[in-house]
């Protein structure tokens, strides 16, 4: 079918994390590729989508108050079609359509490519429930419309889960693990490049699998050095890499590669056996410490970042202090804690001893405020280092450029505060030597404040 879209315009909001964004960008370019035109404004929307989450209760509940907060537009304004997508879209399907009466249309988390289609039929008058099964990859539009700034992206590499983790929906919202097929990956990975795109970053709920379903074996190292061929990417970017595998072949390939950065984000979510045990990991404490070694005596100056839960049911205080002396002990670069969400449907949601939310909340701060006297301490290593930094922009209220080191994941992780008489543009690649840390961010100055200092764009 063909749109006849008369020029309607489409507000989209994309909720949760980089990897619903990267479904996002993929509807916003289909929707363009047959001229619709985008805004901001709810106010001048003919249409409006909504990209949900629903991965721990706080993005669900930010999900259902967005839709609701959307649908008065429908009823008040000009908006003629109201779409949820998503994961909201796929768990909650029957109970969206119940409860929210002005939502016109559902789209589930592998029917992304079919929202030109769900906009017709709603057009038509019906109101549409697109769920095609989890299985395979949707066809991706050929251009994405870039909402990161351009010069940087995500990458997804694969889509659903198979670990089935006990505190974990995932694997119900999204399926299990398939990998996108790698041609189709370096041909998107070109065309980014092409837009201006300088850092990739690898995105799944778990890259380091990459491969295994479609090639028999794990190929996150061939795919890392196929995008390092790729004329223009400056920094490839890995995240979310179960511990437990972690291959050798990858460790050399970041190694050897000059484009892959020093930085991996390890979600391990706990470090007390009993705990790992009953959360479904496929770690112990002692391998968690082996693995985050080998790293270290492999790569000295990467950069990990993980995550903890905490307040899992029947957590103990013991078992909490376990994490602490972890925290302390391993010295990760970057850390993020959550509370334990109680799941439904998840088998950890019926387990015996779930905490209080001030339990929870409680050492959810203990474990940051430790975590901030260690990343203090490890940003101070860093003064007198002179590194490349990735410019994003001024703040003028600091009266400063600000920036990213190869350390640094957009929007997760610090930033490092220029003061310099040189014009700056975003996306420029700067030479900065450290001269002062803060909890998280650290201050520096252009290694040779000239204008020669700037690196070309392109420059490995």
């Amino acid at each position: 079918m063909t749109a006849n879209s008369n020029n309607k315009k489409v507000l989209f909001i994309s909720l949760g994390c980089d990897k619903n964004l990267v479904d996002s960008e993929r509807m916003l370019g289909k929707l363009a590729g047959h001229g619709y035109s985008m805004t901001d404004d709810e106010e001048q929307a003919d249409i409006i989508i909504i990209n949900t989450c629903c991965f721990i209760d706080s993005a669900k509940e930010e999900s259902i108050q967005t839709i609701l907060d959307m649908a008065r537009y429908k009823t008040e304004g000009r908006c003629q079609s109201l779409i949820v997508t998503g994961c909201v879209a796929e768990r909650y399907r029957q109970e969206v359509l119940d409860e929210i009466p002005e939502v016109d249309a559902i789209i589930g988390t592998n029917s992304y490519n079919r929202i030109e289609d769900a906009l017709l039929q709603t057009e038509e008058g019906l109101r549409p429930s697109i769920l095609e099964p989890l299985d395979g990859i949707p066809e991706n539009a050929k251009k994405r419309i870039v909402t990161t700034g351009g010069f940087f992206e995500y990458l997804k590499i694969a889509e659903g889960c198979d670990k089935h983790c006990t505190y974990c929906a995932i694997p119900g919202m999204r399926g299990p693990y398939r990998s996108v097929p790698m041609e189709d990956l370096l041909e998107e990975a070109e065309g980014l490049a092409q837009d201006g795109v300088k850092e990739l970053i690898l995105v799944a709920q778990e890259t380091t699998r990459y491969g295994v379903d479609l090639y028999g074996r794990k190929m996150l190292h061939v795919l890392l050095e196929k995008l390092s061929e790729i004329d223009g990417i400056r920094w490839i970017r890995v995240l979310y890499c179960y511990p437990e595998e972690i291959y050798p072949e990858m460790i050399d390939a970041m190694k050897r590669l000059p484009k892959v950065c020093h930085y991996l984000d390890l979600p391990i979510q706990h470090s007390n056996d009993e705990i790992l045990m009953r959360m479904g990991r496929k770690t112990s404490h002692d391998d968690l410490v082996h693995i985050i070694q080998n790293l270290r005596a492999e790569i000295p100056d990467i950069a990990l970042r993980t995550t903890l839960i905490t307040g899992f049911p029947g957590e103990t205080e013991a078992q909490h202090e376990d994490a602490c002396r972890f925290v302390q002990e391993m010295k990760f670069d970057r850390l993020g804690v959550f509370t334990y969400s109680q799941e439904a449907g998840t088998p950890a949601a019926s387990f015996d001893g779930q905490l209080n939310d001030e339990t929870k909340k409680t050492r959810q701060d203990h474990l940051m405020t430790l975590q901030q006297e260690v990343s203090k301490e490890r940003n101070e290593k860093m003064i007198g280092r002179t590194l490349d930094v990735f410019i994003e922009g001024y703040m003028s209220s600091e009266d400063a450029y600000v920036g990213r080191t190869y350390a640094d994941t957009p929007n997760i992780d610090g930033l490092v505060f220029i003061q310099t008489r040189q014009e700056l543009n975003t996306g420029d690649f700067v030479k900065v030597t450290i001269t002062g840390a803060l909890e998280y961010d650290l201050i520096g100055e252009l290694a040779d404040d000239d204008t020669e200092s700037l690196l070309n764009k392109t420059e490995v």
